[in-house]
């Protein structure tokens, strides 16, 4: 073995060895911060190694990572915002066609940008995320209560029920309200991006 081979073999052994003891001390926290926004065991354990495997590219092309409990637990806040993004925009575009009889329907997937990281696309994001947040924070609070257990923290209706002791009829009767108001105040960003 040459020189060069055996510093690349050594470095590559003590990297694996720091990426170990990041995965065993922050493992348990890690999950457990995302446990708490992904109610589903299986999605949870797919964004945990998801944000490991983005420690290991770090490692891995020698870029260094100050303050690695803060930069773990900011890929893992992204990792589950980009799930939210993909698991709610198909149940999204259900609910807003039931709202809608005509054919000018307001799709949530045709709002929310691809998944690609152009500046356009982030800047796009960033003002869609904007205005679903002023959006929701303008709602009644129990409208805005159940919309974001249900689409964000991937809640059943029937569990929502059971945590707040009000019925699914009016759980459901509520988050049909939330879609509709959603639906027409972001209005002018389907409209914008239709103009696009």
């Amino acid at each position: 073995m040459d020189v060069v081979t055996l510093a690349m073999t050594e470095k590559t052994n003590q990297q694996n060895q720091e990426i170990e003891k990041v995965v065993t001390t922050n493992r348990r926290r890690l999950l457990d911060f995302i446990r708490f926004r992904i109610p589903e065991e299986e999605d949870a354990e797919d964004i945990l190694q998801e944000v490991f495997y983005e420690l290991i590219q770090s490692y891995r092309l020698m870029k260094p990572v100050q303050q690695l409990a803060s930069w773990l637990f900011t890929v893992a806040r992204n990792k589950i915002t980009d799930s939210y993004r993909k698991q709610k925009t198909t149940k999204l575009d259900h609910d807003l066609k039931l709202d809608h009889d005509d054919d000018d329907t307001f799709l949530w997937a045709d709002i929310l940008p691809s998944s690609d990281d152009s500046a356009d696309t982030i800047l796009m994001r960033e003002s869609i995320m904007e205005a679903v947040i002023q959006g929701l924070d303008e709602l009644p609070q129990e409208q805005k209560e159940v919309f974001e257990m249900h689409e964000f923290e991937g809640y059943k209706f029937e569990q929502i029920s059971e945590l707040t002791g009000v019925s699914v009829k009016t759980l459901i009767s509520r988050k049909r309200y939330a879609v509709i108001y959603l639906r027409e105040r972001l209005q002018y960003l389907y409209d914008d991006l239709l103009n696009y």
